[in-house]
């Protein structure tokens, strides 16, 4: 297992020096930030100097290096526009991202894989037929637009819940959190709601078709021939087979929840790190665009190294490959 967790630590660090590559070459190949930062009318003079303060004079080489240097240190830079750390700015939207694309996922998955138990486990039930006919509507519908509708129906029209912003937090562990309190919550709501059901459409149909698949399967027809009891095939058997895909697309879809979020952020106006990342690239901030983008890069690598633990906790046949 020691071998095993060795290696994914080492292709994580490859995949990061060539994401950390990438994303510097693309973002500082687009536009100059210095006809965003000063006045059109400032002198030659004073672009020169700004331009040296900025090292943005150096050879792109030299540049990346620089920021290279600066990233294994745990520095990302400081923000054009808000002249604070890359770092600090971000981990300070962060906590609003993550409670937004953990709670959509998990809508997804404790909502959509019973779901999809049960119209896998019963495939020509009306109920069944229903349920897989919304999942389609969950794939087919904009985002965007099911974010407006849910603010005219349950904030404008209702008046249930709030139409936008994040509402009352509690600071833990020097972050602030909306899903600790019930005002949070109301908050959260609409958004979380908006933002799950491209899961919750995708988890109803992966788990339909792996449990209309082990249904088939010996394994099931073993286990009702020694008498067990349907809800003890499903819990034991069904559930256990189907777990790996259904943790693998867990573990995809949080990572893209995260970096994805920019359209609902933008329509509920939650202060989350994709409005940020809206804002600097408006701004040509480019620092900020860096940095995000590397950190959305370590946290997939992050998840996939995590999947693929969980997969050798899943599967005895990993872990038996692994001390072999």
């Amino acid at each position: 297992m020691l071998g095993f967790l060795i290696q994914r630590l080492l292709q994580a660090a490859l995949v990061m020096l060539a994401m950390s590559a990438l994303v510097f070459l693309g973002v500082y190949a687009i536009g100059n930030p210095i006809d965003v930062l000063i006045s059109p009318d400032a002198t030659q003079d004073i672009r020169a100097a700004t331009i040296r303060a900025y090292g943005l004079d150096r050879p792109l080489w030299e540049q990346y290096g620089v920021f290279l240097g600066r990233l294994l240190r745990g520095d990302l830079g400081r923000s054009f526009v808000f002249n604070i750390p890359v770092l600090e700015l971000v981990l300070d939207r962060l906590p609003a991202t993550l409670e937004l694309a953990l709670a959509s996922v998990l809508i997804g998955a404790f909502v959509g894989v019973p779901l999809g138990i049960y119209a896998g486990y019963r495939p020509d039930g009306a109920l069944s037929r229903g349920i897989m006919a919304a999942s389609v509507l969950g794939f087919s519908v904009p985002t965007f637009w099911v974010g407006l509708i849910l603010i005219l129906t349950f904030a404008v029209n209702l008046g249930w819940l709030p139409a936008g912003n994040r509402g009352e937090t509690v600071r833990v562990l020097g972050a602030g959190w909306s899903f600790l309190t019930w005002d949070g919550l109301q908050h959260l709501a609409l958004p979380a709601l908006n933002l799950s059901l491209f899961k919750l459409a995708m988890m109803i149909r992966l788990a339909r078709a792996g449990t209309r698949e082990v249904m088939l399967s010996d394994t099931v027809k073993f286990a009702r021939a020694a008498g067990l009891s349907e809800w003890t095939i499903l819990r034991r058997h069904v559930l256990r087979l189907i777990a790996i895909p259904l943790v693998t697309v867990f573990g995809l879809e949080f990572g893209s929840t995260l970096a994805f979020a920019v359209v609902t952020e933008t329509i509920f106006s939650w202060p989350g790190v994709g409005k940020l990342i809206i804002e600097s690239i408006t701004a040509l901030d480019r620092p900020v665009m860096v940095g995000y983008l590397v950190l959305v890069a370590f946290l997939f690598v992050t998840i996939n190294l995590v999947v693929d633990l969980a997969y050798a906790a899943l599967d005895p046949r990993l872990r038996r490959r692994a001390r072999a």
